[in-house]
Order: C-alpha cells, then sequence, then structure tokens
C-alpha cells in the first residue's frame, strides 16, 4: 500500500471514529411543547439531560418550545439560556413602540394629546385594523439577538442539531412545518398567538401559532427519524367548572381545549420506548414571565423525576465531551457585512430607507446602532414591522437584508385622547380628541394631520407637513389653527371675579430642520386674530377682534423616555417671538419662553426638575397672550389661571416611586413648586414668590396616568385633584 494511499485511510478512520460511537446509540428527538411563559421549564429539562451527558439528535418544538429548542440547537449553552431569559425586558416583547426616544420631534410635540393610537386604520372602504394586537416588532429584535450565531444558517439540518419549528397555516388550519429560511423568523412565526401577534408571511403562507395544529410534535420528530422521544409537555390543564367564571376564564378554556386535544392525539404516538415529562407548575401561568428562576427549576424537578428511564440514554465522559465540542463547533459569527440590500415595497421612494441606516458595506455589523436606526424608522409610523436578518452573499461574506412590511390597514390612521382635571371647588376640565393622520403623500413623505378636540378648551388644527429630502431633515409645515381658551381674574382671597373667553383662529407656515434625532428648530409666520367672546363678572379686557401677526423661531431638545411619567431624558425649549403691525398684528412687541425639564431614576424612584419662564421683553403682549399659572402641577395649590400675567417663572421639583409588578404598576410620590407671574418682569422679587407643596398616588392607564393629589401653599389653603393624562411638556406647546 502506497505512503499516499495509507495517509488516506488514516484520515477516513480518525474522521469515522467519533461518527461510530455513536452510531451505536439510537437518535433521540426532543419535543418541545408550547404554553407561553410555561416555556421556559424546557430550559429546565435541558440542564438535567446535560448533567446525564445525554446527546440530543432531533430539536422539534412548538411556540415556546420552538423558542427555547432553537436556541439549544443552535448551539448556545444552556447556562446562557437561562440568563437571556432572566435577564430579558419581556415587557417589551408585547409591545411594538420602540419608545419616545425613537419618534421625531413633530411626533412628540402633540403625543400628550393623542395618546392612544390603537391601529385603526382608514381608507375609502372604511375602517381596518392590524392582523393582531402586537405586530411582534420589538420581539423581532430580541429574537434576532438571540439566534445571532445562527443567522446565516438556512438549513435547519446544518444547526448544531437538526431542529425543526412548527406552525400553522392561517388559510387552511393545516400545520407547517418550518425547516429552512431565517431561525428567527421562524420562532417568530411558530409563536405567534393569534389576534395577540399579528401573523407572519413565509413562503406565501400565513403563519400563526403552531399549537393550534400541533402543540406536541412528537409525529415530526418521528418523521425526521427519532428512535427515542423525549417529549416535554407544559399544555394548560383544563379548568374545573368552578373556575369558569369570567370571560377571561372562558376564552382561556376555549384556548386549551384546542392545544389539549391536538397535544393527546400526538401523546398517544409515544411507544413504550419514549419518555414523557410532565413538570408540575401549578399555581403559574403562561404570562409568569417573570418567574424563570422557579420555572427553570420545576423544569428540572419534572426530568429529574424520570432519571431511571433516562438513564440508559446517558454516555460515557468521552463520548459527551465529543458530541459537545461537535453542537459548539457549529456556532459563528456573521463576520464583515459585504453588502445591503432593501426589501422594501412601500410607495416611499427608495432612498428614503438608504438615509437612515447608518450601517456601512465593508464593516462589522454594529447591532446597537441598526437597531437605533430600524427604531427610528419605526418610530415614523408608516410600517407595521421594521426588521433585519443575516444571509450569506453571492460573492460570498454576509449580506444585511432591511425589510420593511408597510402596514395594510394604512396609510391613514386614527389616534385618539382624554384629559381630565378636576380640583373639586371651582374648576372643571375635561376634553376628548381625535386626530386623522394621513401618510405617504409623496415619494418623500408628505402628511397631512387633523386633530380635533372638543370639551372645555375646544381645539382644531389641521397641518401639511412635507418633508424636502428624503431624510426629512429639512421640511416645511402650512397650518391652520381655531381653539378656545377660558381665562379667569381672582380677588386678593382666591375668589373668582371674572372669566372671559377668548377665541383664537391662526394661519401658519414654518421651514424646519431636524437637530440630530431629539432636536428641532423652526421658523414660522403666524397670521391670525383672537376675539373676546363673552365676560362673565368685571370687564377687564375690551371686545372685538385682535389682529395677530408674528414671527416665532422656535427651538427643540426632547429626548424625555415617556410623555407623562418620564424615568429618563430631557426637554428643553426656547421660543422666540415678534410682534410688528408690519407682520398683520395690532400688538407691538416681543417676547420670549424657555422652559427645561430633566429626569433622573434609579431603581424604582424618579426625580424630575421643571424651569419654565415666559417674558415680553419689549412692548405690551396684551391679554390674548397672558400666561396662565394655577392648577395641577403649576402651583398647584392654586385654581387654574390664578395666577395669571405677561410675565410668569416657575420651578417645581417631583420625585415619584414605582410599586407593582411590570403589568399593573402604580406610583405614589411628593412635589413642591414656586414661582408667580406679573405684569411686567420687573415686578419680580423674592418675596412675592408663590409656592405649593403636594402628595400624589396613581395608576398608569392607556389614555395616561389617572392621579389623585393634594396640595398646600404658602397662603394656608389646600386645594385637591383628580387628573388623567397631565404631561410637563404642555406647558411649552
Amino acid at each position: 500500500m502506497s505512503a499516499l494511499r495509507l495517509l488516506v485511510v488514516m484520515v477516513a478512520v480518525l474522521v469515522a471514529m467519533p461518527v461510530m460511537a455513536e452510531t451505536g446509540r439510537p437518535k433521540v428527538g426532543l419535543v418541545l411543547s408550547g404554553g407561553g411563559a410555561k416555556g421556559m421549564a424546557h430550559v429546565g429539562v435541558l440542564r438535567v439531560l446535560e448533567e446525564m451527558n445525554i446527546p440530543v439528535d432531533i430539536v422539534v418544538g412548538t411556540s415556546a418550545g420552538s423558542a427555547v429548542g432553537a436556541l439549544y440547537a443552535s448551539g448556545m449553552e444552556v447556562h446562557d439560556i437561562e440568563e437571556r431569559f432572566i435577564q430579558m425586558d419581556w415587557v417589551s416583547s408585547f409591545r411594538d413602540d420602540p419608545g419616545r426616544a425613537y419618534k421625531p420631534v413633530r411626533r412628540k410635540r402633540q403625543d400628550w394629546r393623542f395618546p392612544v393610537a390603537p391601529g385603526i386604520g382608514v381608507r375609502a372602504d372604511g375602517l381596518h385594523l392590524g392582523g393582531g394586537i402586537i405586530a411582534g416588532q420589538n420581539l423581532g429584535f430580541i429574537l434576532n439577538e438571540l439566534t445571532r450565531s445562527a443567522s446565516l444558517v438556512e438549513d435547519f439540518d446544518e444547526l448544531a442539531i437538526p431542529f425543526r419549528a412548527v406552525a400553522t397555516d392561517l388559510e387552511t388550519g393545516e400545520e407547517v412545518v418550518i425547516g429552512k429560511g431565517n431561525l428567527s423568523e421562524a420562532i417568530r412565526a411558530s409563536m405567534s398567538i393569534p389576534g395577540v401577534y399579528a401573523p407572519v408571511t413565509l413562503d406565501g403562507r400565513l403563519l400563526v401559532d403552531g399549537g393550534v395544529a400541533n402543540n406536541m410534535p412528537v409525529s415530526v420528530a418521528r418523521d425526521l427519524g427519532a428512535d427515542i422521544i423525549i417529549a416535554v409537555d407544559i399544555t394548560d390543564p383544563l379548568l374545573e367548572r368552578e373556575q369558569i367564571r369570567e370571560a377571561y376564564s372562558v376564552v382561556g378554556q376555549l384556548t386549551t381545549m384546542m392545544t389539549r386535544r391536538n397535544t393527546e392525539q400526538q401523546l398517544e404516538l409515544l411507544t413504550d420506548r419514549d419518555i414523557l415529562i410532565r413538570p408540575d407548575l401549578e399555581g403559574l401561568s403562561s404570562a409568569d414571565f417573570y418567574q424563570a428562576p422557579a420555572l427553570f427549576e420545576l423544569g428540572a424537578s419534572g426530568a429529574r423525576k424520570h432519571a431511571g428511564e433516562l438513564r440508559h440514554l446517558s454516555v460515557g465522559e468521552e463520548d459527551w465531551l465529543h458530541y459537545r465540542s461537535r453542537v459548539q463547533s457549529k456556532s459563528s459569527s456573521p463576520g464583515l457585512i459585504t453588502g445591503i440590500r432593501f426589501d422594501d415595497r412601500s410607495r416611499l421612494a427608495g432612498n428614503f430607507l438608504r438615509q437612515r441606516i447608518r450601517q456601512q458595506s465593508g464593516e462589522p455589523l454594529d447591532v446597537q446602532a441598526l437597531e437605533e436606526d430600524l427604531k427610528r424608522i419605526y418610530g415614523l409610523g408608516y410600517y407595521e414591522t421594521v426588521s433585519y436578518a443575516l444571509a450569506p452573499a453571492e460573492g460570498g461574506g454576509t449580506e444585511l437584508v432591511i425589510r420593511v412590511r408597510e402596514k395594510s390597514w394604512g396609510p391613514n390612521y386614527l389616534s385618539f385622547g382624554l384629559s381630565y382635571e378636576d380640583n373639586f371647588e371651582n374648576e372643571t376640565r375635561f376634553n376628548l380628541a381625535t386626530s386623522l393622520r394621513m401618510t405617504g403623500l409623496n415619494a418623500l413623505g408628505g402628511e397631512w394631520a387633523t386633530g380635533l378636540q372638543l370639551g372645555t378648551q375646544p381645539w382644531v388644527r389641521t397641518e401639511w407637513f412635507q418633508p424636502l429630502d428624503y431624510g426629512f431633515k429639512r421640511f416645511l409645515t402650512l397650518g391652520g389653527e381655531y381653539f378656545r381658551e377660558s381665562l379667569s381674574a381672582f380677588d386678593g382671597e382666591g375668589e373668582r371675579i371674572t372669566e372671559v373667553d377668548i377665541t383664537s383662529r391662526q394661519l401658519d407656515f414654518a421651514l424646519g430642520t431636524e437637530l440630530g434625532v431629539n432636536g428641532e428648530i423652526r421658523l414660522e409666520y403666524m397670521r391670525g386674530y383672537a376675539t373676546v367672546d363673552e365676560q362673565v363678572g368685571q370687564p377687564v379686557a375690551p371686545s372685538g377682534s385682535i389682529q395677530s401677526g408674528s414671527l416665532n423661531l422656535r427651538l427643540v431638545h426632547d429626548s424625555l423616555d415617556d410623555t407623562f411619567l418620564p424615568e429618563s431624558g430631557g426637554f428643553a425649549g426656547i421660543r422666540g417671538r415678534i410682534e410688528r403691525p408690519g407682520l398683520g398684528s395690532d400688538r407691538n412687541f416681543d417676547s420670549v419662553t424657555v422652559m427645561a425639564l430633566g429626569t433622573a431614576s434609579w431603581r424604582k424612584t424618579s426625580l424630575t426638575g421643571l424651569l419654565y419662564g415666559s417674558a415680553v421683553t419689549r412692548g405690551v403682549a396684551g391679554i390674548e397672550n397672558s400666561v396662565l399659572l394655577g392648577g395641577f402641577r403649576r402651583l398647584s395649590a392654586y385654581s387654574q389661571g390664578e395666577v395669571a400675567g405677561e410675565d410668569a417663572a416657575l420651578a417645581g421639583v417631583f420625585a415619584r416611586q414605582e410599586f407593582g409588578g411590570p403589568f399593573v404598576p402604580w406610583f405614589a410620590g411628593v412635589g413642591f413648586e414656586t414661582g408667580n407671574a406679573w405684569s411686567s418682569l420687573g415686578d419680580a422679587r423674592w418675596n412675592n414668590l408663590l409656592w405649593s407643596g403636594s402628595v400624589f398616588a396613581g395608576v398608569e392607564t392607556f389614555m395616561g396616568p389617572l392621579q389623585v393629589a393634594t396640595a398646600y401653599n404658602n397662603e394656608d389653603d389646600w386645594s385637591a385633584y383628580l387628573s388623567l393624562g397631565f404631561s410637563f411638556t404642555r406647558l411649552f406647546d
């Protein structure tokens, strides 16, 4: 035998030895059922299998089982899976909104007035809704991060362990076994709970949660050649009659019936050689996402009860080390990005997306920067999902694919708002608002928004927003506005002596530019008039119309993470105004308004500081331009409008402590405010500052925080408030 042939034979034997060591044992298939948060019990089962040196050759999962199974099949260590689940922000996975910080300033400007955006689209053929309460935007980012080591694998047989995810065809109800494509998308399809998460489109099929068709896919593992199946069943048991009392429990029972029935059918396929593990998860539900450590241990305990049945599947230390080294060697890094492709079928111009992505070809993937860019694109409100995937490039390397899915229920959207403030004495303000935003009106992304507010402060505004470039850096707006405000005058004892209704109408035109992510500057010309419609009590203003014409320069930075209860970020704004007869005004004055707001948090305690000031620097502004203080968090122990003047200053500090869990939080805190209003800033003195201290508590609602408060001021007066939807930023608007 020649030396070359001898070398070939020796290499072949060395390569075959580990294979031969494993072919002497049965092929083990691990089948993981769906069950929401209880799926974390699967991780405990995996831990025990590794403690017992039991190799797994096939992994098949449905819903939550597909998520755990995919991570394990991709080569992730069990302790890493546990750490990821413990640290995960589960609440964000059930939200699409990436956060206020990723919205442009123009969106933030009115979000206190229209906080409710339920995903109602308006078209010529009527109103439309999305395919689910949650589109899965943030969930997609989470799954991309978890599966990054397998992002270039397109055939799931090439994973560290061959894997299949099971979903359901929404059109036919048939089981769909996913074995190719993008791993994160496969998981996303398998766990798309109908009516909660929007369906996922893969290969032309509309897919939802696999639990609808096959929650315990034993048959899939058997078809893949599994000799012995380890099945882990975490399906909810059916409720007893006395437990079925409310609508929620009725819906839950129907869902459990559906999954329990197909689960039992699959369990009948198990033989005496197979092992069925049912962890004792009584008292825990599919929504207990923050009980990860307990679920891990319960899963491990359930597996250890079957140690006797599992023991014959264990292998020796040498074979186990070979198995683990083979599994770990399949994990990889995507490396350099050699190309960027946009999967975009939207109405906007192709450059619209490219100018918003900072990732460049020839550079390593910057996941943090990429996700921030995609969140900002999503924050514009045009797309149902904005995601990315990695794929092998044709010429070698890694291709970054940016995928945008335009909202099927758009392009026009409704939003709503409700505000309420009552001091239980002499002031109640109630307003109901709605807005229609029409988007994608031209290739550059023109928009037309119209808002209407009815109640004690009627308001209507319509505005055309026109970008002047693909990046929205420069823009112009053309708008019209109507609003009515009630002003009150009080005597020295705090008694109301006059009430004045002033109605304003205006047209405005502005040129602006974005300053980074959270900044904006606008130069605006405004022309309109105000009328004193009604005076009750002592007359304080002349009747008739007052013409207005002004130039306004507005500079804003807004990085607050929440409109109503910020925990981080800040707001800073300055607005200069010039009113001149030459601009069409009856007045001749200059004014400046400034505001600064900052928030910092530690654990569940937040501290917010406020500074506000407005002054007429030249001329006389008139009653229609008065600054109103008083009311909730504007010198709380004074009535709204009780403190008024052409010039005003306000400072406040508020401490808030959160209580309760992540899904039903409530809060309580204290505040202190000081300030006053004067007919002239020259009248301001330290000794004429007013102050107010308050104690408050509340809960977060979809309309904004609902709060109750009591306040005490320097004049020994007490006030109480019930408030819904208060936002500090409305002081500047």
